[in-house]
């Protein structure tokens, strides 16, 4: 395995050795799931840019009914669990 060195901040580097946490294997986790979240966005480029192709972009008025619609689901309260 290929070894690559990180340098982290004073502090940040103080809590990860008093906490004993394992660093490679978070630092890992950590880009792996930075990596999926740059193909996560590109592939919703690429979808938005095939959809847009298809079926045009959408009116003002369309937008501004999404964008009203949006709003109205942001502000409901969230479900509370059983």
């Amino acid at each position: 395995m290929p070894r690559m060195q990180v340098y982290l901040p004073d502090d940040l580097y103080q809590q990860v050795k008093a906490r004993r946490l394992p660093a490679s294997e978070l630092l890992q986790e950590a880009v792996r799931a930075e990596i999926r979240r740059q193909d996560l966005l590109a592939e919703t480029d690429s979808y938005l840019s095939e959809l847009l192709a298809e079926v045009g972009a959408p009116s003002p008025q369309e937008r501004a009914h999404a964008e009203a619609r949006a709003r109205r689901i942001a502000a409901r309260p969230a479900p509370r669990a059983s």
